[in-house]
């Protein structure tokens, strides 16, 4: 909104050409949904206090230490789809298709998660909105904005995967692309969703995604810096920029409140909207294979789930003492700071991993 109120000025107002600037911008837009999950948080939480007695319901079959842990709202996601939702509206360029679809996204998928937290809260279980349910308006959400992406990319690049590590190669999916982006974006919300067990276990890796991938769209979206790194050049991705350096900022903010011991959970309403946004941006900037890599502790996570349940239907054993796998180092007498912060090294690693595609080529 800036962008455009003050941009049409700056000839008049040399100032304002710092808004020209995407950087610039990025920044605001970090340090905005900083400041704003700070300001919002304490209220948020008090407020959810109030309606949420008991706070999230804890999973009976979960490791003991979870159930100190009771009372603690949940829902605190809201709290980082408001600072990102405002940043970004406030710093990138409205005019920006590319914006809007991940806007639909994440807003959709938070309202998602938001009635998957009510029910869960109001029927004090474990179990909110069916799956069915969800999965259904997810690919309705998923379809229409795919449409529009499709609409929007360079006619070079429909329908196209990029492999990374390989320059210029591509695999035409056709028609088949709908199914591609479903799974990318679903799946992407779902993994993040899988991942958030543990108190600051999903923010920070999701901030490091979105960092990560706040440089990949800037580099996307620039005509010079795409052909030198031999990537995919896709016309006005840089202004996705904003909208991941709005995320990182309000993981931040939100790590403040969620840090051992959490006073906020994010709740479905968080993981839903966060991981969506994040798939939408890899398929906009046709990264969505390096996001399995940059995200990688993401698909870890999934996989022990996976391969958890594939394993006792079929052996009618299980692999893990439970799954996701985090709650398998849990059982293995690992302390929760542990595994989170050790998680967080290797969602580290797994971004420096990704990030090296860029070059390696």
């Amino acid at each position: 909104m800036l962008y455009n109120l003050l941009v049409p000025f700056a000839d008049e107002f040399t100032a304002l050409n710092l808004f020209r600037y995407l950087t610039f911008r990025t920044g605001g837009a970090v340090l905005t949904a900083f400041i704003l999950s700070l300001v919002i948080g304490p209220k948020l939480i008090r407020w959810l206090k109030s309606k949420q007695k008991e706070g999230q319901p804890i999973r009976e079959d979960g490791p003991e230490s979870h159930f100190k842990k009771a009372g603690t709202p949940t829902m605190g996601g809201f709290m980082i789809l408001a600072s990102v939702t405002v940043s970004t509206l406030l710093w990138s360029d409205l005019t920006n298709m590319f914006v809007w679809y991940a806007l639909i996204v994440m807003v959709g998928f938070g309202c998602i998660g938001f009635a998957d937290d009510f029910a869960k809260l109001t029927t004090k279980s474990v179990d909110g909105v069916s799956a069915r349910t969800r999965i259904l308006i997810q690919i309705f959400i998923v379809a229409l904005v795919t449409i529009g992406i499709n609409y929007t990319l360079p006619n070079t690049l429909e329908g196209k995967i990029a492999i990374p590590f390989f320059k210029d190669l591509y695999l035409d999916l056709g028609w088949l692309f709908g199914g591609w982006a479903l799974l990318v974006v679903i799946g992407s919300a779902n993994a993040v969703n899988l991942t958030d067990g543990l108190d600051g276990l999903a923010i920070v890796p999701i901030g490091i995604v979105a960092a990560c991938f706040g440089l990949i769209a800037y580099l996307v979206g620039n005509a010079v810096f795409s052909q030198y790194l031999q990537i995919s050049y896709v016309p006005g991705t840089g202004e996705l920029a904003v909208i991941c350096g709005a995320l990182v900022g309000a993981a931040m903010g939100f790590l403040w409140f969620n840090a051992p011991p959490a006073q906020v959970f994010m709740g479905d309403t968080g993981s839903l909207s966060m991981g969506g946004l994040l798939g939408t941006i890899a398929l906009i900037t046709k990264h969505e294979l390096v996001l399995a890599i940059v995200g990688g502790l993401f698909v870890m996570e999934t996989l022990s789930v996976i391969l958890q349940v594939a394993s006792y239907k079929i052996r009618g054993k299980r692999i893990f003492k439970m799954a996701p796998i985090h709650h398998h180092f849990e059982k293995s007498g690992w302390s929760e700071p542990t595994v989170v912060m050790r998680f967080w090294i290797i969602a580290v690693v797994f971004a420096l991993i990704g990030l090296s595609s860029l070059k390696l080529r």
